[in-house]
């Protein structure tokens, strides 16, 4: 068997939005790798987000697929936001807009320098996905404004009532943390019943992320999008 190519496989099916691809369990998986290969057309982002899988994969790579056990959570009445980043809100610090750039702050998630980690994730097929997925609705951003230059923003896939987010940078201190702040206040303001945070960090544990292990995950999952 010849090595498996790098990033997404030109010859599998293109999946529409309106397509759905059936993953192996999640729950079944050893570790957190669930499959290997495809692609990223809609479809198949799609139907992985909604069987409690992501991709997530290094540049030389194919594509992995990945269910994380723990998983890291945010529910409503979890969320914390601090004193300090209250009155930094308040104060209107940073404008802070939804979807008016999701190109560019995707690109700069991609860009920005992170302490401890060698080159991104975020590559260009992943951006060029991701873009598609936001041209069809499903993917969203927000973005934190200063002087009119972006200083930070986060992005992620809406499905139902569940957010699934994926990444965020900051040039300024504290811009980042605004717009999820902003966006999650937002989104639970609509009846979002949580938002998965995928890895738990520390970073995302002080924002009131909680760690769920898989199966419980998969099954809040399950329940919530059928309900939705």
């Amino acid at each position: 068997m010849g090595r498996i190519r790098p990033g997404p496989d030109a010859d599998f099916p293109y999946l529409s939005q309106t397509q759905r691809f059936r993953f192996p369990p999640a729950a079944k998986a050893q570790g957190n790798i669930v499959a290997i290969g495809g692609n990223l057309s809609p479809g198949m982002l799609l139907s992985a987000y909604e069987q409690g899988i992501f991709p997530w994969y290094n540049p030389e790579d194919p594509i992995l697929w990945q269910s994380p056990d723990p998983r890291c959570v945010i529910f409503p009445e979890k969320l914390q936001v601090s004193s300090s980043m209250k009155k930094l809100l308040r104060r209107g610090v940073f404008a802070v807009t939804v979807d008016r750039d999701f190109p560019a702050v995707i690109r700069a998630c991609a860009s920005i320098e992170r302490p401890g980690q060698d080159g991104t994730w975020i590559t260009g097929d992943i951006i060029a996905a991701y873009t598609e997925l936001h041209r069809l609705g499903w993917a969203h951003s927000a973005e934190s404004w200063l002087d009119e230059e972006l200083a930070g923003g986060c992005y992620g896939v809406r499905i139902g009532r569940v957010f699934f987010g994926e990444s965020m940078f900051s040039r300024r201190p504290n811009a980042s943390k605004t717009a999820f702040l902003t966006l999650a206040l937002a989104l639970f303001a609509e009846g979002i019943a949580f938002i998965d945070c995928q890895i738990p960090t520390a970073h995302l544990c002080s924002l009131g992320g909680e760690e769920i292990n898989r199966t419980d995950f998969l099954h809040l999952l399950r329940e919530t999008l059928e309900a939705s």
